[in-house]
Protein backbone atom coordinates (compact mmCIF):
# COMPACT_ATOMS: atom_id res chain seq x y z
CA UNK A 1 0.00 0.00 0.00
CA UNK A 2 3.10 2.55 0.85
CA UNK A 3 4.07 2.08 -2.84
CA UNK A 4 0.80 2.91 -3.86
CA UNK A 5 0.65 5.97 -1.85
CA UNK A 6 4.28 6.93 -3.08
CA UNK A 7 3.38 6.55 -6.72
CA UNK A 8 0.01 8.66 -6.58
CA UNK A 9 2.13 11.31 -4.31
CA UNK A 10 4.16 11.66 -7.10
CA UNK A 11 1.05 12.38 -9.34
CA UNK A 12 0.20 15.41 -7.20
CA UNK A 13 0.18 18.46 -9.44
CA UNK A 14 -2.48 20.61 -8.81
CA UNK A 15 -1.34 23.38 -11.92
CA UNK A 16 -1.57 20.27 -14.24
CA UNK A 17 -4.99 19.67 -13.25
CA UNK A 18 -6.03 23.04 -13.85
CA UNK A 19 -4.11 23.09 -17.33
CA UNK A 20 -6.57 19.76 -18.33
CA UNK A 21 -9.73 21.79 -16.47
CA UNK A 22 -9.07 24.61 -18.12
CA UNK A 23 -8.85 22.80 -22.13
CA UNK A 24 -11.20 20.32 -21.24
CA UNK A 25 -13.85 23.04 -20.47
CA UNK A 26 -12.09 25.80 -23.16
CA UNK A 27 -12.62 23.03 -26.08
CA UNK A 28 -16.47 22.78 -25.00
CA UNK A 29 -16.88 26.36 -25.08
CA UNK A 30 -14.93 26.73 -28.34
CA UNK A 31 -17.34 24.45 -30.04
CA UNK A 32 -20.49 25.44 -28.49
CA UNK A 33 -19.69 29.18 -29.28
CA UNK A 34 -18.76 28.37 -32.79
CA UNK A 35 -21.84 26.69 -33.48
CA UNK A 36 -23.72 29.70 -32.26
CA UNK A 37 -21.60 32.28 -34.22
CA UNK A 38 -22.48 30.26 -37.52
CA UNK A 39 -25.60 29.18 -36.56
CA UNK A 40 -26.83 32.59 -35.52
CA UNK A 41 -30.23 32.67 -36.54
CA UNK A 42 -31.76 29.40 -34.93
CA UNK A 43 -30.02 31.01 -31.49
CA UNK A 44 -32.02 33.99 -32.26
CA UNK A 45 -35.03 31.88 -32.45
CA UNK A 46 -34.44 29.87 -29.37
CA UNK A 47 -33.33 32.45 -27.53
CA UNK A 48 -36.60 34.53 -28.31
CA UNK A 49 -38.51 31.70 -27.83
CA UNK A 50 -37.23 31.81 -23.65
CA UNK A 51 -37.73 35.54 -23.74
CA UNK A 52 -34.38 36.42 -23.92
CA UNK A 53 -33.45 39.54 -26.18
CA UNK A 54 -31.78 39.16 -29.73
CA UNK A 55 -28.59 41.10 -28.45
CA UNK A 56 -27.90 38.58 -26.06
CA UNK A 57 -27.33 35.70 -28.19
CA UNK A 58 -24.64 37.41 -29.99
CA UNK A 59 -23.29 38.11 -26.43
CA UNK A 60 -23.28 34.38 -25.35
CA UNK A 61 -21.79 33.56 -28.79
CA UNK A 62 -19.11 35.49 -28.97
CA UNK A 63 -18.49 34.75 -25.11
CA UNK A 64 -18.42 31.01 -25.19
CA UNK A 65 -15.99 31.41 -28.47
CA UNK A 66 -13.64 33.81 -26.90
CA UNK A 67 -13.64 32.85 -23.25
CA UNK A 68 -13.13 29.27 -24.89
CA UNK A 69 -9.63 30.26 -26.14
CA UNK A 70 -8.95 32.54 -23.48
CA UNK A 71 -9.52 29.22 -21.14
CA UNK A 72 -6.89 27.27 -23.21
CA UNK A 73 -4.63 29.72 -23.21
CA UNK A 74 -4.70 31.00 -19.62
CA UNK A 75 -5.85 34.08 -20.15
CA UNK A 76 -7.91 36.22 -17.85
CA UNK A 77 -9.02 32.81 -16.67
CA UNK A 78 -11.43 33.91 -13.85
CA UNK A 79 -13.00 36.68 -15.59
CA UNK A 80 -13.99 34.49 -18.86
CA UNK A 81 -14.91 31.72 -16.29
CA UNK A 82 -17.17 33.92 -14.31
CA UNK A 83 -18.72 34.94 -17.74
CA UNK A 84 -19.30 31.45 -18.30
CA UNK A 85 -20.49 30.31 -15.08
CA UNK A 86 -23.52 32.97 -14.99
CA UNK A 87 -24.34 31.72 -19.13
CA UNK A 88 -24.81 28.42 -17.73
CA UNK A 89 -26.59 29.21 -14.59
CA UNK A 90 -29.14 31.14 -16.91
CA UNK A 91 -29.26 28.05 -19.63
CA UNK A 92 -29.89 25.77 -16.87
CA UNK A 93 -32.92 27.27 -15.38
CA UNK A 94 -33.89 28.81 -18.85
CA UNK A 95 -33.39 25.66 -21.03
CA UNK A 96 -32.69 22.58 -18.82
CA UNK A 97 -34.14 22.62 -15.63
CA UNK A 98 -38.00 21.91 -16.06
CA UNK A 99 -36.77 18.37 -18.04
CA UNK A 100 -34.80 17.12 -15.02
CA UNK A 101 -31.48 16.23 -14.70
CA UNK A 102 -30.38 13.69 -17.55
CA UNK A 103 -28.74 14.72 -20.62
CA UNK A 104 -30.64 11.94 -22.43
CA UNK A 105 -33.96 13.95 -21.97
CA UNK A 106 -32.25 17.57 -22.50
CA UNK A 107 -31.49 17.90 -19.07
CA UNK A 108 -29.67 19.99 -16.81
CA UNK A 109 -26.72 17.30 -15.96
CA UNK A 110 -24.19 18.49 -19.09
CA UNK A 111 -24.37 22.08 -18.30
CA UNK A 112 -24.23 21.48 -14.58
CA UNK A 113 -20.96 20.18 -15.34
CA UNK A 114 -20.06 23.43 -17.16
CA UNK A 115 -21.28 25.80 -14.40
CA UNK A 116 -18.98 23.98 -12.25
CA UNK A 117 -15.96 23.50 -14.23
CA UNK A 118 -16.51 27.48 -14.29
CA UNK A 119 -17.19 27.68 -11.08
CA UNK A 120 -14.00 25.67 -10.12
CA UNK A 121 -11.60 27.57 -12.45
CA UNK A 122 -13.26 31.02 -10.55
CA UNK A 123 -11.09 29.55 -7.69
CA UNK A 124 -8.54 28.33 -8.71
CA UNK A 125 -7.28 30.69 -11.65
CA UNK A 126 -5.40 29.80 -14.19
CA UNK A 127 -3.00 27.95 -12.59
CA UNK A 128 0.89 27.93 -13.42
CA UNK A 129 0.46 26.54 -17.19
CA UNK A 130 -0.65 29.42 -18.74
CA UNK A 131 0.13 32.41 -20.87
CA UNK A 132 -1.30 34.61 -17.48
CA UNK A 133 1.90 33.26 -15.60
CA UNK A 134 3.94 33.68 -18.24
CA UNK A 135 3.65 37.64 -18.69
CA UNK A 136 4.33 37.47 -15.26
CA UNK A 137 7.59 36.43 -15.51
CA UNK A 138 8.29 38.19 -17.90
CA UNK A 139 7.08 41.57 -16.56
Amino acid sequence: MNKINAYVERLHNPDLAILLLRIALGVVFINAGWMKITNIDMVITGFAQAGIPMVLAYFVAYAEFIGGIALVLGFAVRYFAIILAIIMAVAIFKAHLANGYSLQNGGYEYVLVLFLGAVSLVTSGSGQYSVARFCKKAE
